[in-house]
């Protein structure tokens, strides 16, 4: 588990079958990553897949090193290739996937031929083995998703909010919506794993509680690990909600198979997630991410904090929306929640873009330069090769950024004469956090950690 981050208490491995009886984020994984003995560190290999132990010990660990390379890969692999790729012996990739065949994780699929010896038998993911529950709360929409092992949405549905929000408020309706989602999709309840929420910060991860979110005033200490553990039975897991879009990229997005990757998220905030050495970056407190007072445009509008052109105010849709009235675009926004108003409306500025208006392709293009700034420092500090892109204010507005943001992040990016830095949409949607935050339960389960 990585540190910071608690499940509740009921809601150990235990109850559930588990890859071996332990992940990578128990004892098993711990003394895989560091060695019985001499400290040594399991290696990384250039595709990102975490490589295997031979030490009797860490089967969990191993398990999910095997389950991990399977997933990945997108036609199914023998037990030779496990072999070659995990840096497991033979006998290990054996005793692992029975194990996992035992468990109904995976299953064996066909034959494939080499022309030499035997053929050799094809293993796949079993996606409906297990299940999880994803929630994303923001001010402007409460997201409700169900994933089944692969990552694929099976069931989803969303409710718009109004801010502030009162949180009990909140907690009331989230039981009886994961029962309706669960009981319209038919999913055995023994099957479903655990409940991730994904939140805005700052949060206190080892508390597993909200901590005075900017844009939901009254949220103060709201401990929502353990309540909603309470009410629904099930092992929960809360991250912000930029680190659940990362996580959801490595499992089912635009960054699968990639080891070094940031997502820019862009919903009623504006953050960032981060994946270095095929690792989330969660920092020392689990906040990592809040670039909200990186300065892109020096001649931009005043923050907060007392600075001005902080990405936060000119990459949020409240300006964009701000401009687009003043241009005349679109009407004024009702002046209670003009922050949730400005989420929604964004469609409706991105809609008037395509019809033709030229004033709205300038309040675009302006965005986007703004955004091209982002991306292209975010790719330097942290020497990134691909930048995803995603969240609510980004889906609308996707098909207009993306040509522009290409071309303008590889003439600034100071390292492009050593490696390109590609800019991405997330192939999730508008739900990218929800998804995320079903997939903080996967990844917890079964990732591969060192």
């Amino acid at each position: 588990m990585a540190p910071g981050r608690k499940p509740a208490t009921a809601g150990k491995a235990g109850q559930e079958p588990s890859t071996g009886g332990s992940t990578g984020s128990g004892k098993a994984g711990r003394e895989a990553a560091a060695g019985a003995k001499g400290g040594r560190r399991v290696a990384v290999g250039s595709s990102g897949l975490r490589r295997g132990a031979n030490l009797e010990h860490v089967a969990g660990f191993n398990d999910s090193v095997v389950l991990d390379a399977i997933r990945r890969s997108r036609t199914g692999s023998s037990r030779a290739e496990l072999t070659v790729e995990t840096g497991l012996a033979a006998q290990t990739v054996s005793d692992v996937c029975q194990r996992l065949l035992d468990q109904g994780l995976i299953a064996e699929t066909g034959t494939t031929s080499t022309g030499f010896g035997r053929p050799r038998r094809t293993l796949e993911l079993v996606p409906a083995s297990r299940h999880a529950l994803g929630i994303h709360i923001d001010p402007a929409m409460i997201t409700y998703v169900l994933l089944d092992l692969g990552g694929n949405l099976v069931a989803h549905f969303s409710r718009q909010t109004s801010s502030p929000q009162n949180a009990d408020d909140i907690l009331a309706g989230m039981t009886s919506a994961l029962d309706v989602l669960l009981a319209g999709s038919g999913i055995d309840r023994e099957r479903v794993l655990g409940v991730g929420i994904a939140v805005p910060g700052p949060l206190d991860l080892a508390g597993g509680a909200m901590v005075n979110p900017p844009h939901l005033p009254g949220w103060h200490r709201v401990e929502l690990v353990e309540r909603l553990h309470r009410a629904t039975g099930l092992p929960v897991v809360m991250d912000k909600d930029v680190t659940a879009a990362v996580v959801a990229e490595r499992w089912a997005g635009a960054a699968i198979g990639s080891s070094d990757f940031a997502f820019l998220y862009l919903g009623t905030g504006v953050g960032v997630g981060l994946v270095s050495g095929d690792l989330v970056v969660r920092g020392k407190s689990g906040n990592a991410g809040d670039i909200g007072h990186l300065i892109v445009d020096v001649d931009g509008p005043p923050c907060v904090c007392g600075q001005r052109g902080c990405l936060g105010i000119v990459c949020s849709p409240l300006l964009l929306i701000q401009e687009a009235v003043a241009a005349g675009v679109l009407p004024p926004p009702p002046e209670e929640s003009q922050l949730v108003q400005a989420v929604r409306q964004v469609g409706a500025l991105c809609r008037a873009a395509d019809a033709g208006d030229e004033r709205a392709v300038a309040v675009l293009h302006r965005s986007a330069r703004r955004l091209a700034r982002a991306i292209a420092t975010l790719g330097s500090l942290l020497d990134t090769e691909l930048v995803v892109c995603g969240g609510p204010a980004w889906t609308p507005a996707a098909h207009h950024y993306l040509p522009l943001l290409r071309p303008m992040v590889a003439e600034q990016f100071v390292m492009r004469e050593i490696h390109d830095l590609d800019v991405a949409g997330t192939a999730l949607g508008a739900d990218v956090a929800a998804i995320g935050a079903a997939c903080l339960i996967l990844d917890e389960r079964f990732a591969a950690r060192p």
